[in-house]
């Protein structure tokens, strides 16, 4: 297993952006298939989403919905070590994202008063990735923010296995998130049930989470008509940049973690030393054949892993800005002396000891990341994601007699009467 090389030794920054073969929507997403796929959860509801999980899922699934009970053993029977991982992760990113909420503000100049209300959707969508692996953690990182906003309905969809089932781990983390409402429902059809509603799925305000290019197309077909955050949060990305202060098997291991997701993703090593690249291949190509998820591994990697040098750590980000990857890893020596050159990543890993397994489980910020360059215009997934902004503007009698004629002059520039005239009835206090 070798990655692609590509040698930027001796390009200037502002001619990168030319040579790089960068990730992005220009991928051929499913686009006529998803739309179909929503096409028939709208029309046909739970009969279609049962029939669309034996036709992409391979099981028969008379009820959609996960009993609560199950939820509750599920908490019990998984592994005490387990248990108290899922518990001290919650914790932490409740934590995290309980820091992000800001008090309610009023802003007061020349008689008009406006207040700032925040308030959360009534019920929000969740999705957790089921299929190729199980994800308790991103039960906890969609919920915690939803939690803290407010929300008061959180649906959750989780591919089901070959059984029919969802995983343990899963439905554990769910009873510790405190969620309830549970579905074993996957892929474009999730996102359908949850944006269209069905005779089991009640429509929500927000869907929220990462999963394949079917979820994630899915996402950006309904966003309109339901909230979707902007960040795009597609198959796993990492771009790791590395020197020899780093042991070539840490920036190995960190290349393959991300491409352990599955296919479509991206895994790039990023460094100056001719002699760290050869290292790094070298460890990555005996990961992967000694890994039980050998195949997939090579797959992502023959298809998205690459080895680009450069003359230097500055190059390095100024690579990694182009790619705008989900995770950003800065293995060496002084890593936070360049936070300032960064500019595009959903989050970013400093220093040797800094893997991005640790964002992905209990640092806090959450693991939902923009992937496909979408972080070069949006951010983690995050509380304000789940919260509405209105103003209410409290005008006083003298503040209508001042400011008034402006508005009148504005209205009428623009071929408004009835908009002056509001304000003009008001000044003249006439009814």
């Amino acid at each position: 297993m070798s990655l692609s090389r590509l040698d930027l030794r001796g390009v200037p920054a502002s001619e990168m952006a030319a040579k790089l073969s960068r990730p992005s929507l220009e991928q051929s997403f499913p686009t006529e298939a998803v739309g179909a796929i929503l096409a028939e959860v709208r029309s046909g509801g739970d009969a279609a989403v049962r029939d669309l999980t034996h036709r992409f899922d391979g099981v028969e699934v008379d009820s959609l919905r996960v009993p609560e009970e199950a939820l509750r053993e599920a908490r019990e029977a998984i592994a005490t070590p387990l248990r108290e991982a899922l518990e001290l992760a919650w914790s932490r990113i409740l934590a995290f994202h309980l820091d992000e909420v800001r008090p309610e503000s009023e802003f007061v100049l020349d008689g008009v008063r406006v207040r700032r209300l925040v308030r959360p959707v009534r019920r929000a969508g969740l999705y957790a990735p089921g299929g190729r692996a199980r994800y308790p953690s991103t039960v906890l990182m969609c919920a915690a923010p939803a939690v803290v906003a407010g929300v008061e309905e959180i649906a959750l969809c989780v591919p089901p296995g070959r059984d029919g089932s969802v995983a343990r781990e899963s439905l554990a983390a769910a009873a510790i998130a405190g969620i309830a409402e549970v579905y074993r429902v996957g892929g474009a059809q999730a996102v359908g049930a949850l944006a269209f509603g069905t005779e089991t799925v009640r429509p929500v305000d927000v869907i929220v989470g990462p999963g394949n290019r079917f979820v994630a197309e899915a996402k950006r077909q309904v966003s309109g008509m339901v909230g979707v955050p902007s960040a795009f949060t597609g198959p796993s990305e990492v771009v790791v940049i590395a020197d020899s202060t780093t042991p070539a098997s840490w920036a190995a291991v960190d290349v393959v973690v991300q491409a352990e997701h599955g296919p479509d993703g991206l895994a790039w090593l990023v460094t100056w030393s001719e002699e760290v690249a050869a290292a790094v291949e070298e460890e990555v190509a005996r990961l992967v054949e000694s890994s039980p998820r050998r195949s997939d591994l090579s797959s992502t990697l023959a298809s998205g892993g690459s080895v680009v040098l450069v003359d230097g750590p500055a190059e390095a980000v100024s690579v990694a800005n182009v790619v705008a990857p989900e995770h950003l890893e800065l293995l060496f020596e002084g890593a936070e002396a360049l936070l300032p050159l960064v500019r595009s990543a959903g989050a970013v890993f400093c220093g040797a000891f800094s893997p991005a397994s640790i964002g992905d489980y209990l640092a806090g910020p959450n693991h939902v990341l923009p992937t496909a360059r979408s972080a070069r215009f949006s951010s983690a997934l995050r509380v304000d994601d789940f919260l509405t902004h209105i103003h209410a503007v409290c005008v006083e009698p003298d503040a209508i007699a001042r400011l008034g004629p402006y508005v009148e002059v504005i209205a009428e520039a623009e071929g408004l009467p009835a908009h002056a005239l509001s304000v003009r009835l008001r000044r003249e206090g006439t009814g």
